[in-house]
């Protein structure tokens, strides 16, 4: 047993959706949410910035006494989790790897579509994911920048939204996809959306669901796990714009956001 809580963190708002899963599955553990806002996004940087800053947050996250790591973001995954575990006294978690891992189950042996931001559909980090996992498997990705800022703004169901859409998914179409991962934390608010444009025989792995799964199995395999009779917390913390984390969270947490702390980095 383990009182401590649980660290999450990401670029920016996105991870939330990943919190919030965390929240639904392990009701009883706390944790902390740190969203690098004065840096975000963290897509176009170079792998070793987004190192560089991923490494800065874990240092902050280890001094607030966290006993696991989830990292929601796809950037920082693809490019920061073996610099993060390497410099971690704690279990780190990425969002790729259950997402990767969740597509191969789900896969009927079609091929697995991947969306994501550009810079994590570049690292191609999703098809070495699923390639470890499935050798065979036929993987195809696109990067889709334009949902991130939809997102933020509210048009979940919006024609403009799904006219993008449209666009963007129409070459995973064609190709067959049987699966696709939603790989980036903003997408799992455009699962309606995505579902009646790929249609109901391709299979949305939600990357959110299966780490809050992951972080349930890893508190388990370690020991970790909250005392039963602990008061639960969820603090929040921003490296910048402390409003805007709140008035765009509340969409991403489904809750109002009361407040949030502001820790500058670097």
């Amino acid at each position: 047993m383990n009182p401590a809580p649980i660290g999450i963190f990401d670029s920016g708002i996105g991870g939330l959706t990943v919190a919030r899963a965390v929240y639904q599955r392990l009701p009883g553990e706390s944790t902390i949410y740190f969203g690098d806002t004065a840096r975000v996004p963290y897509g176009p940087k170079s792998p070793e910035t987004v190192r560089r800053y991923s490494l800065e947050i874990l240092q902050w996250l280890l001094g607030q006494g966290i006993k696991l790591v989830v990292v929601a973001c796809n950037t920082s995954t693809a490019h920061a989790l073996p610099a993060l575990r390497a410099a971690s006294p704690v279990p780190v978690l990425g969002v790729i790897e259950p997402g990767a891992r969740a597509a191969v189950a789900a896969s009927r042996g079609g091929p697995a579509g991947v969306i994501g931001t550009a810079g994590t559909i570049a690292s191609n980090a999703y098809a070495r994911a699923i390639h470890a996992l499935s050798p065979a498997a036929q993987v195809e990705q696109v990067a889709c920048p334009l949902f991130v800022p939809l997102v933020e703004e509210g048009w979940f169901d919006h024609p403009a939204t799904e006219l993008i859409a449209r666009e963007y998914l129409a070459p995973l179409s064609q190709a067959g996809v049987d699966t696709l991962v939603l790989g980036c934390t903003h997408y799992p608010l455009l699962k309606p959306l995505l579902g009646r444009v790929m249609g109901a025989d391709v299979r949305l792995i939600d990357s959110a669901e299966e780490t809050a799964r992951a972080a349930a199995e890893a508190l388990v395999e370690h020991g970790l796990e909250a005392p039963p009779d602990k008061t639960v917390y969820h603090r929040f913390v921003v490296s910048d714009d402390e409003p805007r984390f709140r008035q765009v969270g509340s969409r991403f947490i489904g809750k109002k956001l009361a407040s949030a702390e502001v820790v500058p980095l670097g």
